[in-house]
């Protein structure tokens, strides 16, 4: 887990990286993806949506529509591989902080292996709306991910495929 106080971090990290920021991309993933799944997320793949989304050239490249398999769009984008599974384990800590960090506020929860999605809080609307292009660009990202990982497969599977192991 990081220790380093947030006021010894570098600037990018305290922007990009904050851990109410990476809630907000954890929650709308988890939503999302309960959502069209009908069950919650498994916890294990929370930490695979921060480095896809943050990541920016993954990011824009992700396929506009759900109906583009995990496996087909990998296999066309086998770029997004380079380098993923260093990024991933790099932002373990910060994925767990983000949990946390959400949790105790009420926008996650974990129950059995599960990521639970809060209800959306009102504050929600003033965010997104007073948030930079990019990062309403990472959270509409995040909310596609949830449904795509949902229609993918077993997490397991989908993990397999991005080149990490729960």
């Amino acid at each position: 887990m990081t220790t380093t106080p947030w006021n010894e971090r570098p600037l990018e990290h305290a922007r990009l990286l904050n851990p109410a920021f990476l809630g907000t991309l954890l929650w709308s993933c988890a939503r999302a993806y309960s959502l069209e799944a009908i069950v919650n997320q498994p916890f294990a793949l929370s930490f695979l949506v921060v480095p896809v989304v943050l990541h920016k050239s993954t990011r824009e490249s992700l396929p506009t529509t759900t109906r583009t398999s995990l496996v087909a769009w990998l296999g066309k984008n086998p770029r997004v591989l380079v380098g993923f599974s260093e990024r991933a384990k790099s932002l373990v800590p910060l994925v767990k902080e983000a949990l946390l960090f959400a949790s105790s506020g009420g926008l996650l929860r974990v129950e059995d292996a599960r990521v639970v999605a809060g209800v959306r809080p009102r504050s929600m609307a003033r965010f997104e709306r007073e948030a930079t292009d990019e990062v309403r660009a990472c959270i509409k990202q995040a909310e596609f991910v949830g449904k795509w990982f949902a229609l993918s497969g077993e997490y397991a599977t989908v993990m397999a495929l991005w080149g990490v192991a729960p």
